[in-house]
């Protein structure tokens, strides 16, 4: 047996002794493999009884003792013994801290070509380590190993060498324990432990230390981020060790606690049919970092449901989830509820309010219930009018408005037509017989209601082409005594007689008059009367006529009426004032005070502009329907007195 010694670079140290057998040559043959295969290319297998023979110059590598955190590489031998090329496919360690460095892999090793396999051994502690490089291949005895073993030692030591904390939340800690063990054999003493970066700190450990010979003690590394994002230090610990600094990498990414939004952050689902549905969409994102839980879904309000959802959900950070709430109302009413979602976020109950109004489907229902147009003439035509009303909630499409009858005819209203709940239509319905006789048919309206179908019964009665005559009373209309700028009214009767008469225009000659309480077009029945308003509004004084005028059916075809009114001026008030004389000597005159009176008088005004010789005065700048307040005063070598005693509440007429 071989041997090869390699010496360290520490030469207080013994030289590890490396044995090489038949393991090593194969891993050497794997390092010549790189350069065979640069000029020959792989080799094809061969038949014909050749077979390739991967042959190691050793079955293990004792890397003996290596300070921890650097390196120590060695090589081992690999040879083809056989006649046909051996492919080497691939080679795995069976821990981090030996690797195989050299040759890349695959391979293609000719018959009786070698090969140097490299590898290396970096501790991170002071402690034993060993490991199994497994080699695979095609060659004819098979896949190789190689058992790898060495020791970590000689200096202060840290476990774990390095620390990536991974992804910590803004606000939270994460904690690693660090082993410190001399490996020498004699005693060190740690004089400072420290971290160059704000987001780690190190506990667990007061300065100065000292450990003796294989001893070790323990601190702990705190990660506490402040803010999102990655952060980095190292910890260093200075010592009288022969390696007197050793530092320690630690990393970690801060990252925003998970936290849930809402979009949208309300649902209204508006007006919903009772007996349908109404379907939202809602989407709920974590907008921190780090991964949420959501443990549960739930809505309050009656007919409210949620789908598409299913619990426990885990969001990770900007993850979204959507589903969808559904508003299915049992009666009409509004309903407002919560969308409630539980979960491990900052904001562990998140709100969404949530409301709609149940509305009762669209029914019509018809304004007056029936048509009546009682009698007619023959060629002639009654006119009445009919509305329909959506009672519902939701919107009505009309499609079809017709009737049946002679002589029935629809108009003013156009179908299509859309009648959205509370709304209404109004439209006309005519009868023009063409013969005498009783008409009926009935006025039918089809929509999408919950009563499709809405019959409305219409009736009337050709009567032969008699005409008829309208009288009005009185022949003259008295409006009477009326103050200008106020109004007066009085009361006239139209009569129809021989035959229905339908009166079709009104009208009077001077605008003081309007007529009112009167809706055109208006059919009188014969022998049937109707009432109507005038109101007389005069703006000047003096006596006023003008004529009125009904236009008909009737014979003739206008039917007058006079009507008179007098408008008279609004009335004027003063007040007449009067006191008893001063006392005093060489009275000059007297001054009027006056002050409005609400409660009680108010400032006091003078009203004459000249001095008042007399103990008389007349204030005629009153207001209609104000009260005052009045006194004097007495004046003497231009001396003015005190108020005489006051009159209050003088009240003047509002007319």
């Amino acid at each position: 047996m071989q041997l090869v010694n390699v010496m360290r670079k520490n030469p207080e140290r013994k030289p590890p002794v490396v044995r090489i057998g038949k393991a090593a040559s194969a891993v050497l043959v794997l390092s010549a493999l790189a350069v065979l295969v640069g000029c020959q290319g792989f080799s094809q297998s061969t038949s014909g009884g050749q077979s390739g023979n991967l042959v190691l110059g050793s079955a293990s590598v004792d890397f003996g003792d290596v300070t921890p955190g650097t390196t120590k590489t060695l090589t081992v031998t690999a040879t083809n013994s056989g006649n046909a090329t051996v492919n080497v496919s691939s080679a795995s360690v069976s821990t981090k801290y030996f690797a195989m460095t050299s040759p890349a892999l695959p391979v293609a090793l000719a018959a009786g070509a070698s090969t140097t396999l490299s590898i290396s051994f970096t501790p991170n502690a002071a402690a034993k380590f060993s490991a199994t490089l497994s080699i695979s291949t095609d060659a004819s005895n098979g896949n190789q190993t190689i058992s790898l073993a060495g020791s970590g030692s000689g200096l202060l030591a840290l476990n774990p060498a390095s620390e990536p904390f991974g992804n910590v939340n803004v606000g939270a800690t994460k904690s690693q324990v660090v082993t410190i063990t001399n490996s020498d054999t004699s005693s060190v003493s740690i004089s400072q432990v420290s971290v160059n970066s704000s987001a780690f700190s190190i506990t667990g450990i007061t300065t100065p230390v000292s450990l003796g010979a294989s001893q070790s003690t323990t601190f702990t590394v705190t990660f506490a981020p402040k803010a999102s994002g990655n952060a980095s230090g190292t910890v260093t610990i200075t010592s009288n060790a022969p390696n007197p600094s050793l530092t320690m990498s630690v990393s970690g990414t801060g990252v925003a606690p998970g936290a849930l939004s809402a979009n949208p952050t309300s649902l209204s689902f508006g007006s919903v049919v009772v007996g349908s549905t109404g379907s939202l969409s809602e989407t709920i994102t974590n907008t921190g970092g780090s991964s949420v839980s959501v443990s549960q879904v739930g809505i309050t309000g009656t007919g409210m449901s949620v789908s598409g959802i299913t619990t426990p959900l885990t969001l990770n950070g900007g993850q979204s989830a959507t589903f969808t709430v559904k508003f299915a109302p049992t009666a009409a009413g509004a309903i407002s509820g919560n969308l409630t979602v539980t979960s491990t976020a900052t904001n562990p109950t998140l709100t969404i309010p949530v409301s709609g109004t149940g509305v009762a489907p669209g029914a019509l229902s018809a304004n007056p219930t029936s048509l009546s147009f009682g009698s007619v003439n023959v060629g002639s035509t009654g006119s009445l009018s009919e509305t329909i009303t959506n009672t519902g909630g939701s919107s009505v499409s009309v499609s079809q408005v017709g009737i049946t009858g002679t002589g029935m005819s629809v108009s003013g209203i156009t179908t299509p037509l859309t009648l959205n709940g509370g709304q209404s239509a109004t439209f006309t319905v005519k009868f023009a017989p063409t013969a005498a006789g009783a008409i009926s048919g009935n006025l039918t309206v089809t929509s999408t209601a919950t009563n499709p179908t809405l019959t409305i019964p219409v009736s009337g009665t050709g009567v032969a082409n008699t005409v008829g005559q309208l009288s009005v009373s009185p022949s003259t209309l008295a409006l009477g005594n009326v103050v200008d700028g106020s109004s007066g009214t009085a009361t006239g009767t139209l009569t129809a007689s021989g035959a229905t008469v339908t009166v079709t225009a009104a009208s009077t000659n001077n605008s003081v008059f309007t007529i009112g309480g009167f809706s055109l077009p208006h059919t009188i029945t014969a022998g049937q009367s109707a009432n109507f308003t005038i109101t007389f509004s005069p703006l000047t004084a003096g006596a006023v006529s003008a004529t009125l005028t009904f236009t008909s059916n009737a014979s003739p075809s206008t039917t007058t009426e006079t009507l008179t009114g007098t408008g008279t001026p609004a009335p004027t008030h003063s007040v007449a004032l009067s006191w008893n004389a001063s006392t005093s000597q060489n009275i000059s005159g007297y001054n009027i005070y006056r002050a409005g009176y609400t409660t009680s008088c108010g400032s006091f005004s003078k009203i004459n502009g000249v001095l008042d010789t007399s103990t008389l005065y007349t204030d005629s700048s009153v207001t209609n329907g104000s009260a005052y307040c009045y006194a004097t005063t007495a004046v003497e070598s231009n001396v003015e007195s005190g108020y005489s005693n006051i009159v209050s509440n003088v009240q003047i007429p509002a007319q």
